[in-house]
């Protein structure tokens, strides 16, 4: 019976503490994890509202690209016609 209070001193003095230690560093740990995936939601949020034009920038650069090869087929045809 005296080894028994023995236990649960050495419990209540040495290991319960540690394992309250080591809770706290664990929890420490999430709340920084917590931290960081909240400011990368936050990030995600910012820019999916700044994707809001691509497909209009995207047309816009179909239409330049066009033009662009336009004239580039022009402008061989010319360089063809006085090199031949």
């Amino acid at each position: 019976m005296v080894l028994w209070w023995i236990g649960n001193i050495i419990l209540l003095v040495v290991v319960l503490p540690v394992v309250i230690f080591l809770l706290n560093r664990v929890l420490a740990a999430l709340e920084r994890v917590r931290g960081a995936t909240d400011a990368i939601l936050s990030g995600g949020v910012a820019l999916v509202g700044e994707l809001d034009g691509v497909p209009e920038a995207l047309a816009t650069t179909d239409a330049t690209i066009h033009e662009v090869s336009v004239g580039a087929v022009r402008y061989a045809g010319s360089v063809a016609k006085l090199l031949g």
